[in-house]
């Protein structure tokens, strides 16, 4: 392809919202372009990467029998009603009415619009199992989109559905669609990690996260340097370290801490290390209860592993300054669980149920003898202890995991802190939509069960700024072989003379006739221009044909990742190239 042919516009410089380096790139290479907040259109470029991780992703799952089809973006209010998450989802359902008052949302996701499928479809064992997917556009109403492809409103995705007989058959599926993606991500050249991660509001009981390594990652992973364990940090299992005293216990004594507002205020003022010392937090809950939760104040309370404690689907949401001291009679700072009493509290529009049990981080137990707030603001009390002073709800991992923590799975290893952006998911839904949408078959005794249900997802325009994210240098994108829109752009320097453009000619027609896809720079353009945009939109291998290298049977070669230049003659450059990349493919 030519460029002065195609529909390439670079910019020199980025615009002011694009925040990260991978949507700065996109934005300046003429990749995408903005339509709306979070909306963006995909131009030739974008296309032909977007395109090339398709391929692989239709490739392997159609190696592992599963079946292509396309659903609809637009959903009707009553499938939404039926599963349960018309009103769950939240804010991110785009909806809206027709023209006879119908309602509709905009699809986020496709589990309803799939098992309803299947349900009207699959009546017996022998219809089972069955692989369903589809690429196609969804749309999620974000409340701040940024970050270009990373979090915006309408995106590219990969979906696919597994329905079996039986759990044990599902987890076959899981393990089977596990597999694929580990193949898909292998062929995409990317650097990533498989970790353990938290269902969330789609539900399943078993679920794991393809995360592409990047520093800009909105996501916090811990890795094991040990074994090969790797998980979300919402998640990841902080191993117990419960301390056992022989101090006897003290009597409950009130002293005064005016202007301590904080656990380093606290520590500053005692003596006390913050590991030492103990926080109590209070959080809401979608099922209007009010928590209370206390930890070692050196500690974050980890908010999924709250919710997962408490048995909710979103995590919990921290009160007020105003809220606490409706619930506490304290301001925050001053607060503890001795004294709480039962009650009920109406914050807005909603009444919520306080309870006078507390929620306890496990590493606080065999703790004595500790100092809390007072419920009283500037005062706390010291020799405060569990059971005797306050109901424990029980005792639960709650913190949120740091780096050098031991391994949560193997106990040996420490964890290590990494960044990533989520690109594939894996979800063990069992029955979650077959009970509430009714997806069932006769099995081979006439007798109706539910059908057993997995979820696949891979964000296929996500994973192209990833790429970037992960596959960059000071000079722009550095594409890997597999994703990259062209794999050689040829700079013809002298486009006007004649035997620079026979050498381009001959080049393009043996590197098209070996497989290889290839840009030609034929622009009008000084070669700086030219070099820099080249830099900027980071196909692999870059050819130089200019007329004082043809004139001497010479072209230049430019590995584009390491910046190594390799003088050639054309016929060499052909076979160079050819080569190359298909050891890289």
């Amino acid at each position: 392809m030519k460029w002065s042919q195609a529909h390439i516009f670079t910019l020199r410089e980025a615009p002011q919202d694009a925040e990260i380096k991978s949507h700065q790139l996109l934005v300046r290479g003429g990749f995408i372009r903005k339509l709306a907040p979070g909306v963006h259109t995909y131009q030739h470029l974008a296309l032909r990467a977007l395109r090339k991780v398709e391929k692989i992703i239709r490739d392997e799952l159609d190696a592992v029998g599963c079946t292509e089809v396309l659903m609809p973006m637009v959903q009707p209010k009553e499938l939404w009603e039926e599963s349960g998450r018309w009103e769950m989802y939240g804010d991110l359902l785009l909806k809206m009415q027709n023209r006879n008052a119908q309602w509709f949302c905009l699809g986020p996701t496709h589990e309803e619009v799939i098992t309803d499928l299947v349900r009207k479809d699959v009546r017996s064992y022998r219809d089972l199992p069955r692989n369903l997917y589809q690429i196609q556009t969804k749309y999620r109403d974000e409340i701040r989109p940024r970050f270009g492809l990373m979090r915006g409103r309408e995106f590219i995705m990969k979906d696919a559905y597994s329905f079996d007989k039986t759990s044990t058959d599902a987890l076959k599926s899981y393990d089977v669609m596990y597999a694929a993606y580990k193949r898909i991500f292998d062929r995409l050249g990317l650097k990533y990690r498989i970790v353990d991660a938290d269902a969330g509001n789609i539900g399943g009981s078993q679920t794991h996260e393809f995360q592409v390594l990047a520093e800009a990652g909105e996501d916090h992973l811990m890795a094991c340097d040990t074994c090969e364990f790797a998980v979300n940090i919402e998640i990841a299992p902080v191993l117990v370290t419960e301390r056992t005293s022989n101090e006897a216990l003290k009597p409950i004594e009130k002293f005064p801490t005016p202007n301590l507002k904080t656990i380093a205020d606290l520590a500053k003022s005692t003596g006390l290390a913050e590991t030492e010392l103990v926080k109590t937090m209070f959080f809401k809950t979608e099922d209007n209860r009010i928590v209370t939760v206390i930890l070692r104040g050196s500690d974050e309370v980890n908010a999924v592993k709250l919710k997962n404690a408490l048995g909710i689907t979103n995590p919990p949401e921290l009160l007020g300054e105003k809220e606490v001291f409706e619930f506490t009679g304290a301001h925050p700072g001053s607060c503890g669980p001795h004294g709480l009493q039962s009650k009920k509290l109406t914050f807005g529009k909603f009444q919520y149920q306080a309870s006078d049990e507390v929620y306890v981080d496990q590493n606080l137990k065999g703790c004595q003898n500790f100092i809390v707030g007072a419920n009283q603001d500037d005062q706390h009390l010291r020799g405060v202890n569990f059971d005797r002073d306050f109901k424990v709800k029980g005792y639960f991992d709650l913190r949120m995991a740091k780096a050098g923590d031991l391994c949560g799975k193997c106990g040996k290893g420490h964890y290590q802190s990494h960044r990533g952006i989520e690109v594939g998911h894996v979800f063990y839904l069992g029955t979650k939509y077959s009970k509430t949408l009714q997806a069932t078959y006769l099995d081979i005794e006439g007798k109706s069960q539910l059908i057993e249900m997995g979820c696949y997802g891979i964000g296929v325009s996500r994973t192209m700024q990833a790429a970037i994210e992960q596959c960059h240098d000071a000079d722009g994108i550095s594409w890997p072989v597999p994703l990259a829109p062209f794999h050689v752009h040829v700079c013809l320097l002298d486009a006007s003379d004649s035997s620079c453009a026979k050498v381009a000619d001959d080049l393009v027609k043996k590197l098209e006739a070996a497989g290889l896809e290839v840009l030609v720079d034929d622009r009008d353009e000084r070669p700086g221009v030219k070099f820099k945009d080249a830099d900027l939109i980071g196909m692999p291998l870059r050819i130089v044909i200019g007329k004082k290298g043809v004139d001497k049977n010479e072209i230049e070669v430019v590995i584009r990742k390491t910046k190594e230049k390799l003088a050639k003659s054309p016929t060499d450059a052909a076979s160079f190239a050819i080569e190359w990349i298909r050891t890289h493919r």
